[in-house]
């Protein structure tokens, strides 16, 4: 081992430390065999050239040498020990043994071989390739217009009015959604008119024979006529409509004319129609006295 290399000098300085190599590795924290290798310069046994060059520098700092000194000395003892890339021999072609050709037998299988792979792989990919599915075409046809449906028809509106007819006609109507909108007793002669906003009405009542409906004025059929109890039965105009016909006002009876009286025949003469008749005689008018 060289006196001037850099593990020379760095076991050198140790030692005159007074410092063994166990000291040295517990304080670099590095095993003894990579610390023997550094001061033999024996680069070769640590894993890496970057490993030579860090434990270096951290031995230098521990033994008191200058660092960038010691780095620069292995970095050359690196360069020195780089071995030269050998030249890779260049293989040449050397010509078969005719005897280990494949005959014409074998040559025919792999053909045949070769052609049922392609075969396969057509069967195969054949649906990825042609799609069976039809593609659209590209000629814009007209759609035809839409049909307008037909307009559905207007709900029945109609102004519904009851009256009770009785001294007390307990009612109680409420909407579609249960909530209540009048409950009283009606007395005789009193009316109750169904909002005309609500969707749906409903009726619950004792006495719908007591109940007088009119619908825009015009009287329709009670509910009932006779006295019973109903409950939660739809008031709207299209229902009470449905139940049937407004009553109609029957047209006063026409009274017959009098037929006239046929006229008197006249009476026959006595005399027959071709004898003439006979002439009116004149009286003789008497002749004024003389004075």
């Amino acid at each position: 081992m060289p006196l001037d290399s850099a593990g020379a000098r760095l076991q050198r300085a140790r030692e005159a430390a007074g410092m063994s190599r166990a000291d040295a590795c517990g304080i670099l924290r590095i095993p003894e065999r990579h610390l023997i290798a550094i001061e033999a310069g024996d680069y070769a046994a640590l894993p890496a050239r970057t490993y030579a060059v860090g434990f270096s520098r951290s031995y230098a700092k521990v033994v008191g040498l200058d660092p960038a000194e010691i780095v620069a000395a292995v970095r050359s003892e690196l360069d020195a020990q780089q071995p030269v890339e050998q030249r890779r021999a260049v293989q040449t072609f050397e010509p078969g043994d005719p005897a280990r050709v494949p005959g014409g037998v074998l040559l025919w299988l792999g053909v045949l071989g070769i052609a049922a792979v392609l075969v396969a792989v057509f069967l195969f990919a054949r649906p990825m390739i042609a799609p069976a599915v039809e593609l659209p075409s590209i000629i814009e046809t007209p759609s035809p217009a839409p049909v307008a449906a037909a307009p559905a028809p207007a709900p029945v509106a109609g102004v519904v009015v009851f009256t009770a007819t009785a001294p007390k006609v307990w009612v109680k109507f409420t909407d579609a959604a249960g909530n209540q909108l009048l409950q009283k007793e009606l007395v005789q002669g009193e009316s109750w008119t169904v909002p005309a906003d609500q969707p749906d009405v409903r009726l619950a009542t004792v006495r719908p024979d007591a109940l007088a409906i009119t619908i825009n004025g015009q009287p329709v059929p009670k509910l009932s006529e006779q006295q019973q109890s109903i409950n939660n039965v739809s008031v709207t105009a299209a229902a009470l409509l449905a139940r049937g016909a407004p009553a109609a006002t029957p047209a006063p009876a026409q009274t017959p004319a009098a037929r006239p009286a046929p006229a008197a025949r006249p009476r026959a003469s006595a005399q027959p129609a071709s004898q003439p008749a006979a002439a009116p005689v004149a009286e003789p008018v008497p002749a004024p006295a003389a004075t």
